[in-house]
């Protein structure tokens, strides 16, 4: 029975009550299994006592962890909390006993500690298990701190897997922000070239017009040249063409007479 004394933390007060209504639960439903005589019924009802089993075992195990992490206790407090798991395994433990006494009724002669989940094969003879009602209080104990150690070992491994995955997962996230930093860089300078392509674009239509109109310019000079050359050359030709008006500076010179001068005899100059 459970000890009114006992000096719990409100955790563990939780857990030692689970504890109890499971228990109290196991010897109603033993009461009722005596009373049932149908075998298939019967092995429904014992399955859901296993159930129950089940969960002593994990509550029993859970009020352990959290007696160990509650060290502010005294030892006289510590020593009682430990007794008080002692008798909470002893009376699972005549439960798993009554429970192996009605499965050999129903006529399994191989049955495991608690039943372990669905699809658990049946010990054999070579397996070496022990059953709970053939193994001593010390080596109770020692099997549930093995199976406790072995699960806070489990614990430890996935506390390092966690870190180990934040730690990953930290620096991806310095990678992809170095990266998008470069990526910003690279978008600037693409728009530092765009930019310059532009202003190049235009520099270079600028200077198309210019040279355009310096062809054109030339273009025009060449035919004004062209033209007094034909015109100096027509002139040349046809001096008398009065059709082609005289270029100021260029015009032909003027006929000149030839005069003779008579001379009579008396006459001087």
């Amino acid at each position: 029975m459970a000890n009114s004394d006992l000096q719990m933390s409100p955790q563990l007060e939780q857990i030692h009550g689970e504890i109890r209504d499971n228990f109290r639960a196991l010897a109603n439903g033993f009461q009722k299994l005596d009373k049932i005589k149908d075998p298939n019924r019967q092995s429904k009802q014992l399955e859901e006592l296993t159930g129950r089993m089940r969960e002593c075992k994990r509550l029993i195990k859970e009020f352990d962890r959290e007696m160990k992490d509650d060290g502010d206790n005294p030892p006289e407090v510590n020593k009682q909390l430990n007794d008080e798991k002692q008798s909470m395994i002893k009376e699972l433990n005549s439960y798993v006993a009554l429970r192996k006494t009605y499965m050999n009724t129903l006529g399994n002669k191989r049955v495991e500690l608690f039943d372990m989940g669905a699809g658990a094969s049946e010990p054999t003879a070579d397996d070496h298990i022990q059953l709970a009602s053939e193994m001593s209080n010390q080596e109770l104990v020692n099997a549930g701190k093995k199976a406790m150690d072995e699960t806070d070992q489990a614990i430890e491994r996935s506390k390092m897997v966690v870190e180990q995955t934040v730690e990953v997962g930290t620096q991806t996230a310095a990678t992809l922000k170095g990266q998008t930093d470069q990526m910003g860089h690279i978008v600037n300078e693409l728009d530092t070239i765009q930019f310059s392509l532009k202003k190049a674009s235009q520099l270079v239509k600028e200077i198309g017009r210019q040279v355009a109109t310096d062809k054109c310019i030339m273009l025009f000079l060449f035919l004004i040249v062209c033209g007094v050359i034909a015109i100096i050359v027509v002139k040349i030709v046809n001096p008398n063409n009065k059709d082609i008006r005289d270029i100021p500076g260029l015009a032909p010179p003027a006929p000149t007479t030839r005069r003779l001068l008579r001379w009579s005899p008396g006459q001087h100059f």
